[in-house]
């Protein structure tokens, strides 16, 4: 009991009367907790700069009924990452780095207990389903024209159906990330080979050419491993020198609790790549050199603004359909070379943008947003 008190007074003392924002991730036997550990101690200095305390916390070290927890902190003078008795947090902030480890039974039931209890506020409580974000886009009418046709990859039948209807498809794990296991379909009726079947690899993609369909699906079910894939209409997009590009866009909540573009860059694809995925060959470029060069300076510049708005108009039905307190997401987003505007991905643990003004900007945000949460719980009004 004594050991207790000495706790909660040590941390109130810690606390002083600044806001706690916890960095929550899973343990490592062997490097403490996992996750990225510079964009991790990037938090935590922008953080005190904007006068909180912050730290990285474990769902193994987040006990509820506690006043105090151990987390993490980093030392920038000795390079180190030590281990201390913190605050509880006023704010959760998950960035669990991969979905298996949020499958874990046990950071399952704590994320859910975080849900439930009236004293915990956490953002982004799990990574999206790309089935469920085409769902949810599609119950609103405001939504539903920016998204290709999408159904689930159940059978042969399904399939053949879709490309009567669309002969480039694209094929994506319902749990992807990062570009990994993305196939694309192209059909050439004239071809004694119709079905070319691209597969992304590492950097590359690799291609089968089939006779008939029903050896595509052979190839593809051997390819998918059993894993939950979707089925979705492939889209021309604009591209430069003769490459696609698409929109990578990063939505955040600000200091007054709305939904605000914090930034929006381009991504080109790489030469034998089917994605344009930075890891994966791609390119960053500039959206609006991209734009000019598909289109001309007035049409770029309508394209982006409208690219803007669609991309918060997602994020809310995003964050209504699925019932949760979300605080960012990044989102792809591709050009036709009509110039419309389409949906392919959001993603709700969203990775460091390299456009350093994208960059500075969106973890500034994290804390205006956290200390709006952190307000609004203690009854004040406003944010930042």
């Amino acid at each position: 009991m004594e050991q207790l008190i000495k706790e909660q007074e040590s941390t109130a003392e810690i606390r002083a009367g600044r806001p706690v924002l916890a960095i929550l991730t899973i343990e490592d036997d062997i490097q403490l907790f996992r996750g990225n550990r510079s964009n991790f101690s990037d938090l935590i200095r922008v953080g005190r700069e904007q006068g909180f305390i912050v730290y990285v916390l474990t769902t193994k070290n987040l006990y509820l009924s506690r006043t105090s927890l151990k987390g993490f902190i980093f030392d920038e003078q000795q390079e180190i990452w030590q281990q201390r008795l913190l605050p509880f947090p006023d704010i959760i902030y998950n960035r669990i780095p991969q979905r298996e480890d949020e499958l874990l039974p046990a950071v399952k039931n704590k994320i859910n207990a975080c849900i439930k209890d009236p004293r915990v506020t956490l953002f982004n409580p799990f990574f999206f389903n790309k089935w469920h974000l085409f769902e949810w886009l599609r119950q609103s009418k405001t939504t539903k024209p920016y998204i290709p046709l999408t159904r689930k990859l159940m059978s042969l039948t399904g399939l053949g159906k879709m490309m009567q209807k669309h002969s480039f498809l694209y094929l994506k794990p319902e749990s992807g990330k990062a570009g990994k296991g993305i196939m694309t379909i192209t059909l050439k009726a004239e071809k004694q080979l119709p079905y070319r079947l691209k597969i992304q690899e590492e950097r590359k993609s690799a291609t089968y050419n089939c006779a008939t369909i029903t050896k595509l699906w052979s190839r593809i079910q051997k390819q998918s491993s059993g894993e939950a894939y979707i089925a979705q209409q492939g889209i021309q997009l604009a591209s430069f020198n003769d490459r696609r590009f698409d929109l990578r866009a990063l939505v955040q909540k600000n200091g007054l609790g709305k939904w605000e573009m914090t930034g929006i860059g381009a991504r080109v694809a790489g030469s034998s790549s089917i994605t344009t995925h930075v890891p994966r060959g791609g390119m960053i470029e500039d959206p609006e050199k991209l734009l000019i060069s598909s289109f001309n300076a007035e049409q770029a510049r309508r394209i982006l603004l409208k690219t803007k708005r669609t991309a918060l108009l997602i994020a809310r039905q995003i964050e209504r359909a699925s019932g949760q307190t979300l605080g960012e997401m990044s989102m792809d987003l591709g050009i036709d070379s009509s110039g419309s505007v389409w949906f392919f991905e959001a993603n709700s643990k969203p990775m460091k943008f390299d456009e350093p003004h994208i960059r500075q900007k969106s973890l500034e945000r994290i804390f205006q947003y956290g200390l709006y949460l952190t307000n609004k719980k203690a009854g004040k009004a406003g944010g930042v």
